[in-house]
């Protein structure tokens, strides 16, 4: 499940809460109660990086070394 970050308008108070990505989004902050919680953009919690990663995974024969590209055997 994503994790989302959350901040009130009202107090400032932010929080990150782990949901479903069909559920509703929260309102209400647990610090004031207050319906004024916003869910903000936030970076991934991942990244996919390196090399070669994807190069490999799914390619037979002559296609899995294309990043390589011309190199001397």
């Amino acid at each position: 499940m994503p994790m989302y970050d959350y901040q009130c308008a009202s107090c400032g108070h932010q929080m990150e809460v782990i949901q479903k990505i069909s559920a509703e989004p929260l309102t209400d902050c647990p610090a004031c109660q207050a319906p004024q919680l916003k869910k903000m953009l936030s970076m991934p919690g991942f990244r996919l990086g390196g090399t070669g990663w994807y190069e490999t995974d799914f390619k037979t024969g002559n296609k899995k070394n294309l990043a390589g590209g011309d190199k001397a055997e």
